[in-house]
């Protein structure tokens, strides 16, 4: 057996803490992870796991030799680098995203990333929610926000702007917004994964920070995008969402010399070792996507 290979599902196991969950993550047979792992413990002279009808975890010497076998195997994998075909890249990558993103932004640029790499297959994780990423056996999260997890590595790949909208049957009802203040005396969509209960908003040097009356708040941008198509109220939204509703006049623009504050796009994963090729492939082409397609 490869001892490469059995390092591998042997880190594996260590990250998911069950057999099973590494077997579902190298999508190889249970029986095989496990005679990866006996390979390690036999080849190495010494037990690496306890193994309980619960959970798996490190003995004593599998803690002391983690950090070798990292090492070694992250040197493998820069070995095996060198004379790697791009072209040939090979495997399952599971991305976890929200719903706005997966559709409006992620579709189509992972369309044009296999399109090069046919023989990668990507599992998209479609929800807003945060999840433990070892635990549900996901190989990279893409997400904005304005400060990533500090238990994640976060790579910037890209911008994410917003803008303040509301439909013209909207406005028409409630009133003109003119001054940022304005917006305390309207009805205002909230997004529940931030503090967006105060909008921060810029005008050259000037800036503001409103208070504002959330009537309606979701966990997803989305259904703030429908309610707000459907003229109730004011919404926060990035300008991927909502630009092709502005040009058709479906939405207006409020309060367009003001500025929202920026947020980055985050390429999230749990550690810089043992990064796939296939992995860091794809983090480099999102990267370039969305520099090369602004929205």
């Amino acid at each position: 057996m490869d001892r490469l290979t059995a390092a591998k599902v042997f880190i594996n196991v260590v990250q998911c803490g069950s057999f099973s969950a590494a077997a579902d993550r190298l999508n190889m047979s249970r029986s095989m992870v496990t005679r990866y792992v006996d390979k390690m413990e036999n080849w190495l002279q010494t037990r690496l796991l306890h193994r309980t009808t619960r959970k798996v975890t490190l003995t004593c010497a599998g803690e002391t030799c983690l950090k070798e076998i990292e090492a070694w195997l992250e040197q493998g994998d820069k070995l095996a680098r060198y004379g790697a075909d791009p072209q040939a890249l090979t495997g399952r990558v599971k991305v976890a995203t929200s719903v706005s993103l997966g559709g409006a932004l992620l579709a189509p640029a992972i369309k044009a990333f296999q399109d090069q790499h046919r023989q990668i297959f990507i599992d998209l994780d479609v929800q807003d929610s945060v999840k433990d990423m070892t635990e549900q056996q996901i190989d990279l999260a893409i997400r904005i926000t304005a400060s990533p997890s500090d238990t994640l590595i976060g790579k910037p790949i890209g911008v994410c702007e917003s803008a303040l909208v509301a439909s013209p049957d909207y406005l028409a009802q409630a009133g003109a917004i003119v001054e940022p203040q304005d917006l305390t005396a309207h009805r205002c969509l909230g997004y529940k994964n931030f503090a967006w209960s105060v909008w921060h908003l810029a005008k050259d040097k000037q800036f503001e920070a409103v208070e504002v009356s959330c009537h309606l708040t979701a966990n997803e941008a989305t259904t703030l995008l429908y309610a707000c198509l459907s003229g109730a109220g004011v919404s926060l939204q990035p300008t991927y969402l909502v630009n092709k509703y502005l040009k058709s006049g479906e939405l207006c623009h409020v309060l367009p010399q003001w500025q929202p504050n920026e947020m980055k796009i985050y390429a999230l994963y749990s550690s810089r070792k043992h990064l796939s090729p296939a992995i860091r492939a794809l983090i480099d082409h999102l990267e370039q996507y969305f520099a090369d397609h602004p929205w």
